[in-house]
Protein backbone atom coordinates (compact mmCIF):
# COMPACT_ATOMS: atom_id res chain seq x y z
CA UNK A 1 0.00 0.00 0.00
CA UNK A 2 1.47 3.44 -0.89
CA UNK A 3 1.88 6.16 1.80
CA UNK A 4 0.10 9.09 1.40
CA UNK A 5 1.91 12.14 0.12
CA UNK A 6 3.26 14.34 2.76
CA UNK A 7 4.26 18.01 3.39
CA UNK A 8 7.83 19.52 2.14
CA UNK A 9 9.55 22.32 3.71
CA UNK A 10 8.72 23.57 7.14
CA UNK A 11 5.09 24.70 8.41
CA UNK A 12 5.22 28.74 8.38
CA UNK A 13 1.66 29.50 8.06
CA UNK A 14 -1.73 28.15 9.33
CA UNK A 15 -4.95 29.82 8.81
CA UNK A 16 -9.08 29.01 8.49
CA UNK A 17 -10.40 29.39 4.89
CA UNK A 18 -13.60 31.29 6.24
CA UNK A 19 -17.10 32.09 4.08
CA UNK A 20 -15.59 35.77 3.75
CA UNK A 21 -12.81 33.81 0.87
CA UNK A 22 -14.94 32.48 -1.22
CA UNK A 23 -14.85 33.41 -4.88
CA UNK A 24 -17.88 33.43 -7.27
CA UNK A 25 -18.23 29.39 -7.81
CA UNK A 26 -18.25 28.95 -3.92
CA UNK A 27 -14.76 27.29 -3.43
CA UNK A 28 -12.17 29.82 -1.61
CA UNK A 29 -10.42 32.11 -4.35
CA UNK A 30 -7.04 31.49 -5.46
CA UNK A 31 -5.96 34.84 -5.25
CA UNK A 32 -6.37 34.58 -1.27
CA UNK A 33 -4.31 31.00 -1.44
CA UNK A 34 -1.45 33.20 -3.07
CA UNK A 35 -1.48 35.95 -0.69
CA UNK A 36 -1.41 32.88 1.86
CA UNK A 37 1.55 31.74 0.36
CA UNK A 38 3.12 35.30 -0.31
CA UNK A 39 2.84 35.90 3.84
CA UNK A 40 4.62 32.04 4.64
CA UNK A 41 7.35 33.28 2.02
CA UNK A 42 8.05 36.75 3.36
CA UNK A 43 7.72 35.07 6.92
CA UNK A 44 10.82 32.49 5.94
CA UNK A 45 12.73 34.48 4.13
CA UNK A 46 13.03 37.53 6.74
CA UNK A 47 13.94 35.42 9.42
CA UNK A 48 16.83 34.31 6.82
CA UNK A 49 17.68 37.43 5.71
CA UNK A 50 17.58 39.00 9.01
CA UNK A 51 15.63 41.95 7.74
CA UNK A 52 12.90 42.89 5.20
CA UNK A 53 12.19 41.18 2.37
CA UNK A 54 10.10 41.95 -1.10
CA UNK A 55 8.43 39.37 -3.01
CA UNK A 56 10.06 39.98 -6.51
CA UNK A 57 8.72 36.73 -8.62
CA UNK A 58 6.62 33.69 -8.46
CA UNK A 59 6.28 30.88 -10.18
CA UNK A 60 3.75 29.30 -12.06
CA UNK A 61 1.20 28.25 -10.16
CA UNK A 62 -1.66 25.51 -10.66
CA UNK A 63 -4.18 24.27 -8.47
CA UNK A 64 -4.94 20.35 -8.05
CA UNK A 65 -7.83 21.19 -5.85
CA UNK A 66 -9.78 23.40 -4.44
CA UNK A 67 -10.35 24.62 -0.96
CA UNK A 68 -13.46 24.92 1.05
CA UNK A 69 -14.94 26.96 4.12
CA UNK A 70 -13.54 25.41 7.17
CA UNK A 71 -10.53 23.99 5.57
CA UNK A 72 -7.41 25.11 7.93
CA UNK A 73 -4.65 26.06 4.90
CA UNK A 74 -1.39 25.16 5.86
CA UNK A 75 1.62 25.97 4.07
CA UNK A 76 5.10 24.77 4.30
CA UNK A 77 8.29 26.49 3.19
CA UNK A 78 12.09 25.43 2.42
CA UNK A 79 14.83 27.52 1.55
CA UNK A 80 16.07 26.00 -1.98
CA UNK A 81 18.85 28.67 -2.67
CA UNK A 82 20.27 31.62 -1.28
CA UNK A 83 21.63 34.55 -3.99
CA UNK A 84 23.62 37.51 -3.12
CA UNK A 85 20.92 39.61 -2.19
CA UNK A 86 18.00 37.21 -3.22
CA UNK A 87 16.23 34.01 -1.31
CA UNK A 88 14.41 31.10 -3.48
CA UNK A 89 11.86 29.21 -1.75
CA UNK A 90 9.80 26.44 -2.58
CA UNK A 91 5.80 26.53 -1.04
CA UNK A 92 3.59 24.19 -0.70
CA UNK A 93 0.20 25.07 0.22
CA UNK A 94 -2.38 21.76 1.93
CA UNK A 95 -5.44 22.16 2.96
CA UNK A 96 -6.58 20.02 6.12
CA UNK A 97 -10.11 19.16 4.97
CA UNK A 98 -13.11 20.74 7.74
CA UNK A 99 -12.67 18.60 10.66
CA UNK A 100 -10.42 16.00 9.42
CA UNK A 101 -7.17 14.66 9.62
CA UNK A 102 -7.11 14.53 6.00
CA UNK A 103 -4.39 16.47 3.91
CA UNK A 104 -4.50 17.53 0.37
CA UNK A 105 -2.02 19.72 -1.53
CA UNK A 106 -3.74 22.36 -2.87
CA UNK A 107 -0.91 24.01 -4.99
CA UNK A 108 2.97 24.67 -5.04
CA UNK A 109 4.89 27.74 -6.02
CA UNK A 110 8.50 28.74 -6.46
CA UNK A 111 9.11 32.31 -4.79
CA UNK A 112 11.64 35.01 -5.20
CA UNK A 113 12.45 37.00 -2.64
CA UNK A 114 14.78 40.02 -2.60
CA UNK A 115 16.32 41.37 0.80
CA UNK A 116 16.05 45.23 1.03
CA UNK A 117 18.29 47.85 3.35
CA UNK A 118 16.46 50.69 5.28
CA UNK A 119 16.13 52.62 2.04
CA UNK A 120 14.65 50.12 -0.03
CA UNK A 121 17.59 48.80 -1.97
CA UNK A 122 19.08 45.38 -2.32
CA UNK A 123 20.96 44.58 0.11
CA UNK A 124 23.47 41.46 0.95
CA UNK A 125 22.06 38.07 2.13
CA UNK A 126 23.86 37.00 5.45
CA UNK A 127 25.58 34.11 5.17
Amino acid sequence: MDEAPRPTGELTLRTLAMPADLNAAGDIFGGWVMAQMDLASGIRAAERARGRVVTAAVNEMAFAMPVKIGDTLCIYTEVAKVGRTSITLTVEAWAQRYLSDRMDKVTDATFVMVALDETGKPTPVPA
